[in-house]
């Protein structure tokens, strides 16, 4: 009885201290927001959450993209980035943003808090339960950009969903997000409950009954958690039409999800004309070196184009496979090494390029020079790789799924823009057949061009200011 009451008085202790604990620490946060409010009665602090700002690649982009429709719209407004990249200066990632993206915002009116716990959120340090481990890492890293600066208005956009009630209930910000993809789906569940291997299920989970067992329950637990932390958002914007299903399902909130493609380079892109060498067929391939990506599929697949070639020697000769892709890591180079030998395995060496963290400029060549695009990543959430290679002129073959299938590329007849397939001798034949019918594939390539004008930045940055209207409102 003794140990039970001890028990009781320790448990309601420890919840007495997290109470009051809430409640100094969202005091304290609120008295911190209105002193750092700008002299003018009605300006506005917008923090923009984006760990990596300096990363360069097409989450970067809609970050710099909506910091400039954000400026151009709301004057009185004053841009706070959150980011981790604490080994930059402020004018160096806003100057890599003019290079990379030619995005120009108005620096007197961009703030940069400097986080020095990012390392919190990379996957690295969780080689189990990553997805709890880095939701719970993106909180740490959340409660250190709200105690540094808590804005009025707090938007992220790369998906760290744990950090919503930190802003909403600590420091009663308006909370919008921008997801990319959400860090669960169905597709996950249902590929462990079918015990399917996959870069996220290891071999030795889907032969194991239990291990299977145990992560299906795992998953769905997460799943409940990131249903709950995402309806703390205000409006929330989604990539593409695979995204807004999936967050539909998982978070259950249609009158605050708006579909908001991301901005793509297509307008430069479209001008480009083409120098194609006539001794040389290029498939050009664009993305990181990240296993999702399915690389190895794109070998597969330039190895069963070369048995239906068998009979024709010369024009095998002809063909190039281009790999361009960007490496953030040694388990990025590791993986490029393992493509490398496989290459040389299936007797491609000859016919197989791979050109690392090339820069812009030289892409622009292989995008004059390219016949055929190729991507092979199963549920892609949306494919800005895919657009720009559409907009310069490339006939696409994709896979037949995600954002591809949903949103981009159209295969039916009278419309076609493109071409989809799902294993490695489908993506064969589609090769092939646009190899053979070369000279007819004008239309297509005229029907990409034309379809692409959906996904620029112009388009990008009216929806997306249409969705965070609601955040302004009575600020």
């Amino acid at each position: 009885m003794f140990l039970f009451l001890f028990l009781l008085w320790l448990l309601l202790s420890l919840v007495l201290v997290a109470v009051l604990s809430f409640l100094f620490l969202r005091q304290w946060l609120l008295g911190r927001k209105n002193k750092l409010h700008t002299s003018s009665e009605n300006g506005i602090n917008v923090g923009i959450f984006h760990p990596y700002c300096n990363a360069g690649g097409g989450g970067e982009r809609v970050l710099w993209c909506a910091v400039r429709a954000l400026q151009e719209k709301y004057q009185n407004a004053r841009m706070v980035i959150y980011t981790g990249d604490i080994d930059a200066s402020p004018n160096s990632i806003l100057q890599k943003a003019k290079n990379v993206f030619n995005i120009a915002v108005d620096s007197d009116n961009v703030k940069f808090v400097f986080l020095k716990q990012r390392h919190w959120i990379e996957a690295k340090n969780y080689p189990h339960f990553t997805l709890l481990g880095q939701s719970i890492g993106s909180m740490v890293v959340g409660l250190e950009a709200l105690c540094r600066f808590p804005p009025d208005i707090y938007i992220d956009t790369m998906g760290y969903a744990f950090t919503y009630p930190l802003f909403r209930y600590l420091a009663q910000s308006k909370v919008g997000c921008y997801v990319h993809y959400p860090v669960i789906s169905t597709d996950m569940l249902k590929r462990v409950q079918q015990r399917q291997m996959s870069h996220n299920n290891k071999k030795y989970v889907a032969r194991n009954p239990f291990l299977t067992w145990t992560k299906l329950a795992y998953y769905r637990l997460f799943s409940r958690m990131y249903k709950w932390v995402g309806c703390c958002a205000e409006t929330i914007m989604v990539n593409s039409s695979w995204t807004e299903n999936h967050i539909l399902q998982l978070w259950d909130v249609p009158f605050k999800t708006h579909r908001v493609y991301p901005p793509c380079e297509v307008s430069h892109l479209k001008s480009l004309q083409h120098t194609e060498k006539g001794d040389e067929f290029i498939i050009l391939s664009v993305g990181q070196f990240r296993p999702e990506k399915d690389h190895p599929l794109q070998l597969q697949a330039i190895y069963e184009l070369r048995t239906l070639l068998a009979q024709d020697e010369a024009l095998w000769n002809q063909i190039k496979l281009v790999i361009v892709g960007s490496c953030r890591n040694e388990d990025d180079y590791e993986r490029l090494k393992n493509m490398q030998d496989l290459t040389k395995h299936l007797s491609l060496e000859n016919n197989v390029q791979f050109s690392v963290n090339v820069p812009y400029e030289d892409l622009l060549k292989l995008y004059q020079t390219a016949h055929i695009g190729i991507h092979t990543m199963w549920n892609e959430h949306f494919g800005i790789g895919i657009v720009e290679s559409m907009a310069a002129g490339l006939i696409m073959v994709a896979h037949k799924s995600g954002g591809p299938l949903l949103d981009i590329v159209e295969t039916s007849a009278g419309s076609q823009n493109g071409f989809l397939a799902t294993d490695a001798v489908e993506y064969a034949e589609n090769i092939l057949n646009i190899i053979v019918n070369n000279s007819e594939m004008n239309g297509i390539r005229n029907a990409a061009r034309a379809s692409v004008e959906r996904f620029s930045e112009q388009e990008f940055e009216k929806n997306f200011l249409r969705a965070v209207s609601t955040l302004f409102t009575n600020n």
